[in-house]
């Protein structure tokens, strides 16, 4: 299960940013995933979930946006959702397409709240 090593990475990626605002507390995390990656989103939040509970990030909430398999034709230029598996362009029926999404990894966002600010609703993001 690569999905482990995902939720590993992202939350290194949150601990490293986190210290350099030693003021605010993450709350929130965003990844971007394509959902031709090969991860199961569902896993992943299982393992983040997993990893940072009963740690300092113990509630910080994984964010999931999930992106579409999408192609751009070269005749044409018009972007499409892959159906099927079925790259050939729906507006001109060319076959000379190439992916422009779907296999995304991203980490998009970190969302901070400055230390005691939490009962006054001052939020930042970064």
């Amino acid at each position: 299960m690569h999905e482990m090593g995902i939720a590993y990475s992202v939350l290194a990626a949150v601990r490293t940013e986190a210290a350099r605002c030693p003021d605010k507390a993450p709350r929130k995390v965003g990844v971007r995933i394509g959902e031709m990656s090969a991860l199961d989103p569902d896993a992943l939040r299982f393992c983040f979930e997993a990893i940072t509970r009963d740690t300092d990030l113990a509630g910080l909430e994984l964010d999931i946006e999930i992106c579409p398999f999408r192609y751009r034709c070269r005749e044409c230029g018009h972007e499409f959702v892959v159906q099927d598996y079925q790259s050939q362009c729906p507006q001109c029926a060319s076959l000379e397409t190439e992916c422009i999404g779907g296999q995304e990894l991203d980490l998009v966002y970190l969302e901070v709240e400055e230390y005691g600010a939490a009962t006054a609703g001052t939020k930042s993001t970064q």
